[in-house]
């Protein structure tokens, strides 16, 4: 397999590292010629996770996104959803055929409330059978670490989703396969603007005791609106009896890293920049302010606006999702929005 990597921002850099740690050639499509040049002259992205180096022989790094994708067998799109059909917009139909896609997007397109699927799909006729996911618990500042994480690699085409998997699985990454392609996209879209909650609670001095209940609930809302989807294997404790025949390992449920473990650490961890994003609204910073301040996108932030119109016709059970979108789109005070929440809690 020939890997092409769209996005140049830290989880993109994260991506590349584990490739070229496996030695693998990378097609690298980053926007700024700038970039390349610092990448090519001091082996580190100058702005994003600095301490992981790259072997620059391995890297074809160039500006046209097009001639990245003709070279590659498999891409990797790493780039914010918010930037998805600005970045993408100059390639065809002809550009995606017979390509096999790893959407690294954790969010929804926010001009269109869809998943990168269907807008790939609609846009350049590319096949649901061709598209997987990759999904944490999976931070990329401790990926430049070589601290130990887990990945999900999602797809209906299981044997091909193992494929990719085996060349990211490293001496610090352990992967993972899932075919629940629809419902892990969902999840990671909504444990953001959980963890924009959890931020905002942080912010206005919640302590560790409420967050707890607090996450514990969001993860409970989570798995109803997953299930309004169709997901399989929420339950907890509960498994279909099988086991992967080389790992052994048993089959995942909403206990597994991509459900519950990355809501968790994207709720905790100080390295979520949505927790963070979350955290400055709690202090009574400005949306304005705050993208000012932030060099990275928070995705939970458009994410929770999709949600809330997604589920005008999915009519899911989601009040801790409604509240902070109405906090984030509404101008709800962040204290009258999380008295709100108090409420509901269980």
């Amino acid at each position: 397999m020939t890997f092409g990597i769209i996005g140049s921002g830290s989880w993109a850099t994260a991506l590349a590292k584990m490739l070229a740690d496996n030695k693998h050639a990378i097609n690298w499509w980053i926007r700024n010629n700038d970039t390349i040049n610092h990448i090519q002259k001091y082996s580190s992205n100058p702005n994003y996770l600095k301490g992981a180096t790259f072997n620059t022989s391995l890297l074809s790094m160039s500006a046209n996104i097009k001639e990245v994708v003709a070279k590659s067998d498999v891409l990797v799109i790493a780039i914010p959803s918010a930037y998805a059909e600005e970045s993408l917009a100059a390639l065809t139909p002809e550009d995606w055929k017979d390509k096999k896609i790893i959407s690294a997007i954790k969010g929804l397109l926010p001009e269109k409330n869809i998943l990168l699927n269907y807008y790939l799909q609609q846009q350049f006729n590319v096949p649901l059978e061709n598209y997987f996911a990759v999904l944490g618990p999976c931070h990329a500042e401790e990926v430049a670490e070589e601290k130990l994480s887990y990945l999900t690699f999602s797809g209906t085409d299981i044997i091909t989703a193992s494929e990719i998997a085996s060349h990211f699985t490293t001496d610090y990454i352990s992967t993972i396969v899932n075919h629940d392609i629809l419902g892990v996209q969902y999840a990671a879209v909504l444990k953001n603007i959980y963890a924009l909650g959890a931020g905002i609670a942080h912010g206005l001095n919640y302590g560790d005791n409420f967050l707890s209940v607090y996450i514990a609930n969001a993860a409970d809302e989570m798995a109803g609106f997953l299930r309004k989807f169709g997901v399989e294997h929420i339950t907890v404790g509960e498994h279909d009896g099988k086991e992967d025949p080389i790992t052994h390992r048993k089959t995942p449920n909403y206990a597994a890293s991509v459900y519950l473990g990355d809501l968790l650490v994207t709720c905790y961890s100080l390295h979520s920049r949505n927790r963070a994003f979350g955290k400055m609204i709690g202090n009574g910073k400005s949306i304005q302010d705050i993208k000012k301040e932030m060099n990275m996108v928070a995705e939970g932030y458009n994410a929770s606006k999709c949600i809330y119109n997604i589920n005008k016709s999915v009519d899911a059970a989601i009040p801790i999702a409604e509240t902070v979108y109405k906090i984030l789109w509404e101008n709800v005070k962040p204290a009258e929005g999380f008295k709100r929440i108090e409420e509901v809690l269980v």
